[in-house]
């Protein structure tokens, strides 16, 4: 069998009562929640994924703000290992109510309500990526080169 990583994207968005953007969804027959994330598709930049995968499960446009860093996950239930590369952003706009199939709603969260989601959530991850935000983890967006010259 080859190894064969997946890239995805996540997205913290906080707003300015300090709660977090949060998606509700169905993953192997589960409901969990997860920040707005995804797998990167071929030949997409990967902020044209943070942007399309928030709107995609949340109607929300976004506008990143920074780079929180790649964190790697490698999922017990089917073995595979996940390269995420998540990003902090404002919240723009909400433009749609139109969700992809598999979410179930888009919610906003204080910390302490998703720290208190505990095995709902879909990875270890979805924690940390917010407890790095808020402990002032951040890199200039072009840290990441993203896209052709």
């Amino acid at each position: 069998m080859t190894w064969k990583p997946h890239a995805t994207v996540a997205v913290i968005v906080e707003d300015d009562q300090g709660r977090f953007l949060l998606v509700e969804e169905l993953s192997n027959g589960k409901v969990v929640f997860n920040q707005p994330a995804g797998h990167i598709e071929e030949d997409e930049r990967i902020m044209d994924a943070v942007r399309r995968e928030t709107l995609e499960e949340t109607g929300w446009e976004i506008e990143p703000t920074y780079f929180l860093g790649v964190y790697t996950y490698t999922a017990p239930a089917n073995g595979v290992t996940y390269y995420r590369f998540c990003y902090a952003a404002k919240a723009i706009r909400h433009v749609t109510t139109e969700l992809d199939a598999g979410i179930i709603a888009p919610h906003w969260l204080t910390l302490q309500e998703v720290r208190d989601l505990g095995s709902k959530l879909r990875s270890p991850l979805v924690l940390q990526c917010i407890e790095d935000y808020r402990n002032g983890r951040q890199f200039p967006l072009d840290v990441v080169i993203d896209g052709q010259t």
